[in-house]
């Protein structure tokens, strides 16, 4: 009985901090998100503001700024859909299948979290530019990459190629191919596997790799600044006009348009909260539901 009574108390004093550490921690989490991030979003707003209501919504109004935010929206409902495919087809060929370059497969899909973004763009300079392996020939068709949209587009769809596959692929693993196998032997196909097994057991994962996805695509600037040229109302998205405006001292709209780029960041915070409090009530009705233990027995 002792024995018994003294083993709490151990794992307690084993594995948890006086109440002074815990305060200590506590406060310098708050104090470290206070300075690097509620700091500088008040500041943005604030300066956004600081000539009232109608300077902020006349810099608002301008053409360049909606043609900026129009760039962006186009170019994140173009990348995103495109990466959730190749995100899918990446994951599941690693996931799920065993063949030789598996690992060079996985090293290339890692490759644009390697590689500096500005270094992405210049790669496509490269490829798709009036000097460029390719340029001649698409002058020759009229065809433009760089300086125009679709190279814009590119440069975002490298950028954030990583994130669905990367939030995919320790998920699947995970899961195994013990349901896929099963459904197969069942006698279904390949894509009645696919929609009815395999997504429905991967779509958290795939909606929070969508919306990390979305955030970084609308606010791109390394490879899409090498790419766009610069050319006010045509192949500047959000984050390019900003710089454009604070460079020519124009703090108020600059600062306006960021705002828009701040609140696009906390709607997507909230959706990728809301994701994470569905998927916590799935898991508890899950394990609610799961059988339960047979009852001890009282001899």
């Amino acid at each position: 009985m002792s024995s018994s009574k003294k083993t709490p108390s151990r794992v307690q004093a084993g594995t948890t901090e006086s109440t002074l550490v815990r305060w200590l921690l506590t406060g310098l989490a708050l104090a470290f998100m206070a300075l690097f991030l509620l700091l500088p979003l008040a500041a943005v707003f604030t300066e956004a503001l600081r000539n009232g209501w109608g300077a902020y919504l006349e810099a608002l109004k301008d053409p360049d700024a909606w043609a900026a935010v129009r760039l962006t929206l186009l170019t994140a409902a173009v990348a995103v859909p495109l990466n959730l495919v190749f995100g899918i087809a990446a994951a599941w060929c690693i996931a799920k299948y065993e063949f030789k370059g598996k690992a060079f497969l996985t090293t290339l899909v890692d490759l644009p979290f390697s590689v500096s973004p500005v270094v992405a763009g210049l790669i496509y300079v490269l490829v798709f530019g009036a000097q460029g392996w390719l340029g001649p020939w698409l002058q020759e068709h009229d065809i433009r990459i760089v300086f125009a949209v679709p190279g814009i587009i590119l440069a975002t769809v490298f950028v954030t190629f990583p994130f669905i596959a990367r939030e995919l692929i320790p998920l699947m693993q995970a899961q195994g191919n013990d349901e896929e196998q099963a459904a197969i032997v069942l006698g279904a196909s390949g894509w009645q596997t696919f929609w009815y097994v395999t997504l429905p057991n991967i779509k958290w994962g795939l909606i929070y790799g969508v919306i990390l996805c979305n955030a970084r695509a609308m606010g791109e600037f390394g490879a899409v600044s090498v790419v766009s040229g610069h050319i006010r109302g045509q192949t500047n998205t959000m984050p390019l006009h900003v710089e454009i405006l604070y460079n020519e001292y124009q703090s108020v709209a600059a600062f306006a348009v960021a705002s828009l780029l701040a609140l696009l960041a906390l709607v997507t915070l909230a959706i990728k909260s809301a994701v994470e409090w569905r998927h916590e009530r799935e898991l508890k009705a899950g394990a609610e539901l799961s059988p339960e233990r047979p009852a001890a027995s009282t001899h």
